[in-house]
């Protein structure tokens, strides 16, 4: 991985003093600006998780250069619909019987985030419309990521990932074997848990800097290789069945990115989830017991 003259701690450290300006922003914009605030209030959020996010991983240099040896890691992954959830749990519940074993999520939630917003009494439509019109043009290529506020909020969410990796890390460190539900990635951008940051155009020197340094976050998170990767494979359309509240277009390019995950190399096993689960479960399983039987200590990419 690549060296920087500023260690990561310190820039992390940086970023945690630029946070507490932006949440005293935040609030003044409320206080005097309360009818805008209501549409640019996602500010507040990622200010308050950038100070929360950046207390929790003063390891992280250190464990970068210096890795522990790690319990066994299950990674499942695939679009929304394709049964990630009911999978994982099923998983942990059986093997705990035998090892322990832990289930974490690492995806953001801002799907549901969205939809609770959409609830909020008069307010909650206009404001989750801005904030999905604003996530869009954050993953789009052609498109510049629309100002700092956003990148902000991009930025936050993938530091509440990477807390949720940490406590991987500090499960696997302790000998729990831990079952991923979705993984980060860096070879799509902008959705599918990649960088959020490196789809659209960065538009200031500020948000550049920002979205290196997420690009650095997810590098490192990325090469701790799962010991098995479970790619659970749907078509739009059951996807779209099973998840009916969720973006159409949204899903039908999450169906088409799905093979195109890699993983730094790691060990993948693709099954069909379009078929009833008895028979996903049943093939999961078979994949997953001899691989745990001899799963490495350690594994990080190259």
């Amino acid at each position: 991985m690549q060296q920087h003259l500023i260690p990561l701690r310190t820039r992390l450290r940086l970023l945690h003093a630029v946070s507490l300006v932006a949440l005293v922003l935040a609030i003044l914009m409320v206080a005097f600006h309360a009818g805008r605030a209501l549409v640019e209030m996602d500010m507040a959020v990622p200010a308050l998780l950038l100070v929360v996010g950046l207390t929790t991983i003063d390891r992280l240099e250190a464990e970068r250069d210096h890795p522990p040896k790690l319990a066994p890691l299950i990674a499942i992954v695939g679009c929304d619909g394709s049964g990630k959830s009911t999978l994982s749990a099923d998983m942990r519940a059986t093997l705990a019987a035998e090892i322990p074993t832990e289930v974490c999520y690492l995806g953001l939630g801002s799907g549901e985030l969205g939809n609770r917003i959409r609830q909020w009494p008069l307010i909650g439509p206009r404001v989750e419309h801005a904030l999905a019109r604003k996530a869009k043009q954050t993953r789009s290529k052609e498109k510049t990521i629309p100002g700092l506020p956003t990148a902000l909020v991009v930025f936050a969410f993938s530091l509440l990932r990477l807390h949720r990796f940490q406590r991987v890390l500090a499960l696997r460190r302790k000998g729990v074997t831990v079952i991923t539900d979705r993984y980060p990635q860096t070879e799509i951008a902008g959705f599918y848990d990649g960088p959020g940051l490196a789809a659209a155009r960065a538009g200031s020197p500020v948000v550049a800097w920002l979205a290196e340094q997420e690009r650095h976050i997810y590098e490192w998170m990325a090469s701790f290789l799962p010991d098995v990767v479970l790619r659970l494979n749907v078509d739009a359309e059951t996807a779209l069945m099973r998840k009916p509240d969720h973006k159409p277009d949204l899903l039908r390019e999450k169906v088409r990115v799905t093979p195109l995950l890699r993983f730094h190399g790691a060990r993948i096993v693709d099954l069909d989830a379009r078929v009833g689960y008895d028979s996903v479960r049943r093939e999961a399983f078979a994949r997953v017991e001899p691989i745990l039987t001899h799963a490495d200590p350690l594994r990080v990419a190259a």
